[in-house]
């Protein structure tokens, strides 16, 4: 696809000036613009600059042809909730979309900006779009680009679809967004309505969780491939969507929900809160560009969109910047892991060990002694119930941490690594210099409230992306001092070398959550003394929030 630097000084077609870019996804740029190409006035319009595959010009001008015929049958079908197409011109390697001004945001933007939505709002916004759908597919028209950067919300709430006829217009199986594309697309498959379902329930999907059920991992093909192999990651934020959402993401096409089904289930969510309906879309918050072209209206001019663009408002928000960037130290995007992420989501497959991350400052408590007392002879994975918190094995030290938890660690440990994601996680990394053993703390106030389907479809995606993962048994259900817990065993392979990992994740309520992992090398895996530090650590970790 081609991504050609374009400049906002320069004309498209000689007619259509570039003044601010709306959203963005991938290989797909939304720009503000206008039209100085009908007399002495001009006029706002959105342009969308895509990036055509390496084909002849045969297929580009295809394209071309077919964006146009397509709105034109789908201007007829939904009249107002399908954004007027002025023009299609192809130009070095781009497909250039002109459509006349939409009084609205785009979903993608809102996003951006609010992070989640409610249930309610979710679903309203899915009624507008399955209205659109169904109409374009009782006359065999499949959209097959639909995503939030092709949906505009209105004030009312009300919306505008733009893309229609992008799919079938070149060989490439999706040329925009691919994380919303069907698992049928990316296999290049035939694609037909059943791929538009695939792209509501990723919008839902998107709009409850803040993030789309797979992520973008930056090449189109790879994407494509996560989306075909990768498991779903439940939705923890659904509430009565989840199932519909869930029915809308199978893999196998002929098993997605049926529309008429679909429409029911978000019918009743929104009818079983009717007040939060009614104010289930607020106004959405324009940037000074979108205020000024709505007041100026037909008579906009170069003179308002530049007091408009001068109004603008530039809004970074601190939790996108964490779910883009993902977590000092993991080697992965917090974007692999939910925005949401699990007791023990955070960490790179090896069980926290050290690597790539920036190393805190020591801020280590200091380690009190406790009393000795004699080894306990229990299972690592479940210790001694009757064993008190307080009596340690010999050559171990409590130590306290400055977040709040205290652990007893053996004596000479200490903190090897410290990461943070927007003061909602952290990760702390023990260890001694010389010794390959690590134990991996990490804490996080948004933990699913399945323990189990944490392990399964949040952590261990992102483990089999590792080098020589492999999964030991089966994920076990368990409790943790009372507490919800689930147990899961692996092996991974860093630099060579085999390491097996016990993994215990344990809720708090709240949707707060800490998981202990601890990595030993295989072959050590059964020492006594390895054991023995295991079911310590077990028996003894205490949150701070007790």
């Amino acid at each position: 696809m081609g991504r050609p630097h374009v400049s906002t000084h320069q004309l498209v077609a000689g007619r259509y000036r570039l003044l601010d870019i709306i959203h963005r996804e991938t290989n797909r740029i939304c720009w503000y613009g206008e039209d100085i190409g009908i007399g002495e006035t001009s006029r706002p319009c959105l342009v969308t600059q895509i990036g055509l595959p390496q084909d002849p010009h045969e297929t580009e001008r295809r394209a071309r042809a077919r964006v146009i015929r397509t709105f034109e049958t789908m201007a007829l079908l939904c009249p107002g909730r399908i954004a007027p197409v002025i023009d299609a011109v192809e130009e070095a390697g781009v497909l250039w979309t002109v459509t006349e001004w939409v009084d609205g945001t785009p979903l993608g933007e809102l996003l951006t900006e609010q992070g989640t939505f409610t249930y309610v709002r979710a679903a309203r916004i899915g009624l507008e779009l399955l209205d659109v759908l169904e109409a374009a597919h009782a006359e065999g028209i499949t959209h097959g680009e639909l995503s939030p950067g092709q949906v505009f919300v209105r004030e009312g709430g009300s919306v505008v679809v733009t893309g229609y006829g992008l799919a079938g217009a070149t060989l490439a199986p999706r040329l925009t967004a691919p994380s919303y594309a069907s698992p049928e697309q990316a296999r290049d498959e035939r694609v037909g309505p059943a791929a538009d379902l695939w792209a509501l329930g990723a919008i839902l999907y998107t709009m409850v969780e803040g993030r789309p059920p797979f992520r973008d991992r930056g090449r189109p093909e790879t994407t494509l491939k996560g989306v075909d192999r990768l498991p779903l990651r439940t939705p923890v934020r659904a509430g009565p969507l989840t199932k519909v959402v869930q029915g809308l993401l199978r893999k196998d096409s002929r098993e997605r929900l049926t529309r008429p089904v679909v429409r029911e289930a978000l019918t009743r969510a929104v009818s079983e809160e009717p007040e939060a309906a009614l104010g289930a879309v607020p106004v959405p918050r324009l940037r000074g560009t979108y205020a000024a072209a709505r007041v100026a209206g037909r008579e906009w001019s170069r003179r308002t969109m530049v007091a408009g663009t001068a109004l603008a408002v530039v809004t970074v928000a601190v939790a996108v910047l964490a779910v883009t960037h993902g977590l000092p130290g993991t080697g992965t995007s917090a974007a692999d892991a939910p925005s949401r992420p699990p007791a023990s989501a955070t960490d790179d497959g090896t069980g926290g060990g050290p690597g790539g991350g920036t190393t805190a400052p020591s801020r280590e408590a200091t380690p009190t002694r406790s009393p000795s007392a004699p080894p306990t002879a229990s299972s690592p994975a479940q210790p001694s119930a009757s064993a008190p918190a307080d009596a340690l094995p010999p050559g171990f030290d409590r130590y306290r941490a400055p977040e709040g938890f205290s652990v007893a660690l053996p004596e000479g440990w200490k903190r090897l690594d410290n990461s943070r994601q927007a003061d909602l996680a952290y990760r702390v990394v023990f260890g001694a210099e010389g010794d390959h053993r690590t134990l991996a703390v990490t804490y996080s106030e948004r933990v699913g409230p399945d323990p189990v389907a944490v392990w399964r479809d949040d952590v261990e995606p992102t483990l089999e992306r590792t080098g020589g993962y492999r999964r030991i048994g089966e994920i076990r259900a368990t409790t943790h001092q009372g507490r919800e817990a689930a147990d899961m065993e692996w092996y991974a392979e860093v630099d060579g070398d085999r390491l097996r990992t016990f993994g215990r994740g344990f809720l708090l309520g709240g949707g707060r959550g800490f998981s202990l992992r601890w990595t030993t090398p295989a072959a050590e895996w059964e020492d006594k003394a390895n054991q023995e530090a295991l079911s310590t650590f077990l028996r003894t970790f205490r949150p701070g929030a007790d």
